[in-house]
């Protein structure tokens, strides 16, 4: 089969390197792909992934057999609906069913129509009236901009002060631009959180490993947020009595609830979940592989990707074998130093062999080729990853691996997967 894969990050790079494992992958394209994928795949520059014609055009050009989508903005287009009218196979949610992604406000009144838990809220059209309310409400509270920003358009808020210059930033600043016409304004909630990604076919549904970022860009969870600064898998705060009632509680009852609604979902299904102390509630839902709770839970695949893609494709996923490795994995990002906010680019970065040597496996998520050298080219550079029996050697191996990596202003985090260390040492 030949196969692409749309995007450019370390997701991206994971799914290639996933993907290229499989005896159903003959030849796979990347569009635009990055210097690290560009071993397993053939990249293909100068390709608006945001335009639907333009990638359906590549792909018949191209003759691609199964189309995996990455990003969410192709697919709140409607990537995959162009790609199926077309007759290629493209494994992600429709326009209709990315919508649960690609708009807050139509998640949280989703969830609250089908009684699926998650945080208390209000959705604001207007600043002052969402002023009005964060001043009823009090504070910690959380202000979210209603459409997609990157992965930053959430801000938890510490004081109403915060909230309000939040709500300003977002609704008058248009920090997000038209992602923040309106925001929605949640409870805060305590405990601690987790990821869950499924595969689904609109009716099936097979959770994958659980997993847990770490957002703030400093030690200790201090700074602001960012697409994420390293994560690890299995997360042992999701028990395995947790586990099935997740799936039970949420999972089963949104890709019911979205079947129902006449938008049937199929492809990954991110649920970014609190623990609480009155059990899990939803904080988020993706409709796409998250980034980086990708690059931990797909080297814990044991499964035929591509299998297991098609058949979630097909409406065949229940009779397809998905089996788990029993270790664990961490990944932790290597960024540019300044990130979130400004930063350089086009740093050379050394020691890439010399990791892998070590057991690593090297996601690139920023990079670039310049005069035969690798360099920086994004706030997240590289996502470090090492699998092992468990959390503990996973960490000091994932480690060990970035300790053989070199670029200027290089910064990481140096506590990834703190929590599930102190839990098991618990």
């Amino acid at each position: 089969m030949n196969i692409l894969v749309i995007g450019s990050g370390g997701r991206e790079h994971t799914l290639v390197w996933k993907l290229s494992q499989s005896p159903l992958a003959d030849k796979i394209y990347a569009v635009p792909g990055n210097p690290g994928m560009a071993e397993l795949a053939e990249c293909v520059p100068g390709v608006d992934i945001e335009d639907n014609a333009a990638v359906v055009a590549l792909a018949q050009q191209k003759k691609i057999d199964l189309a995996v989508v990455g990003p969410e903005v192709p697919l709140t287009n409607g990537v995959v609906d162009a790609l199926m009218a077309a007759g290629i196979k493209a494994f992600g949610p429709s326009k209709l069913a990315a919508e649960i992604e690609g708009s807050k406000a139509f998640s949280k009144n989703l969830m609250k129509k089908y009684r699926i838990p998650t945080a208390r809220y209000e959705i604001f059209n207007d600043a002052s009236r969402a002023h009005v309310y964060v001043r009823q409400m009090g504070a910690p509270i959380v202000v979210k901009a209603d459409g997609l920003a990157a992965g930053k358009g959430v801000i938890v808020a510490q004081t109403v002060d915060e909230a309000i210059a939040a709500i300003d930033e977002i609704m008058q600043d248009k920090a997000f631009g038209d992602a923040g016409s309106r925001v929605v304004i949640e409870e805060f909630m305590r405990g601690e959180e987790a990821s869950m990604l499924t595969f689904t076919d609109g009716e099936t549904i097979v959770p994958m490993v659980s997993s847990q970022d770490h957002k703030c860009i400093y030690d200790g969870d201090k700074g602001p947020n960012t697409g994420g600064m390293g994560t690890y898998a299995p997360a042992p705060v999701i028990t395995p009595e947790l586990k099935a009632r997740v799936q039970k509680e949420i999972l089963e009852p949104v890709i019911a609830a979205m079947k129902q609604e006449g938008r049937t979902y199929k492809g990954c299904l991110y649920a970014g979940l609190m623990i609480t102390d009155k059990g899990p509630k939803v904080v988020e839902f993706n409709a796409r592989f998250g980034d980086p709770e990708t690059q931990v839970v797909l080297p814990l695949l044991q499964g035929d990707l591509v299998q297991i893609m098609l058949a979630c494709i097909d409406g065949k996923l229940a009779d397809t074998p998905v089996a788990w490795d029993t270790g664990a994995a961490v990944c932790v990002v290597m960024a540019s130093g300044g990130y979130p906010k400004a930063y350089k680019k086009g740093m050379e970065i050394t020691g890439l062999a010399e990791a892998a040597a070590a057991g690593a496996l090297v996601f690139h998520a920023g990079t670039a080729e310049k005069d035969g050298r690798i360099v920086t080219h994004g706030g997240r550079v590289l996502g470090v990853v090492a699998r092992a029996e468990n959390i503990r050697s996973a960490v000091d191996k994932a480690y060990a691996g970035v300790d053989k990596i070199h670029f200027q202003d290089e910064y990481h985090r140096h506590d990834i997967a703190h929590r599930a260390l102190e839990r098991l040492e618990k």
